[in-house]
């Protein structure tokens, strides 16, 4: 994809809530993203009272993915990050490997849990 055609894709979906990918009620907003030098991405992550994700993985076809979670907002009951491997767990900070490691989040009860996303991967061919 040439650079024109990337900036293009990143505008049309940057700063705009999308519905996350596993259709349990989570929403997402890409707020940065670049195939170069490691590609990454980050977005704000917000799931509403009554979202869940349940346990899956998420494969990448070449190298390692990490992703770094910073919880900036928890509901009052729920919510919790699920990792069954996780490089590191803190009250609020999650570093995991999503292709790796089943990772899910538990029922957000009493209201909204947000959260920053920054992903990468480390490895890719010719890298």
């Amino acid at each position: 994809m040439s650079s024109p055609s990337r900036l293009r894709s990143f505008l049309s979906t940057a700063f705009r809530w999308q519905r996350g990918r596993q259709g349990t009620g989570y929403d997402k907003m890409l707020l940065l993203t670049a195939p170069w030098p490691i590609p990454f991405d980050s977005y704000l992550i917000r799931y509403p009272d009554g979202s869940e994700i349940p346990p899956h993985k998420d494969p990448v076809q070449l190298g390692r993915h990490y992703r770094l979670n910073v919880i900036l907002k928890a509901p009052k009951s729920g919510g919790e990050f699920v990792c069954k491997d996780p490089i590191y767990s803190g009250s609020r900070i999650k570093l995991f490997r999503p292709d790796v490691s089943e990772h899910s989040v538990t029922r957000v009860a009493g209201g909204s849990r947000y959260v920053f996303s920054i992903g990468w991967v480390l490895g890719r061919k010719g890298r």
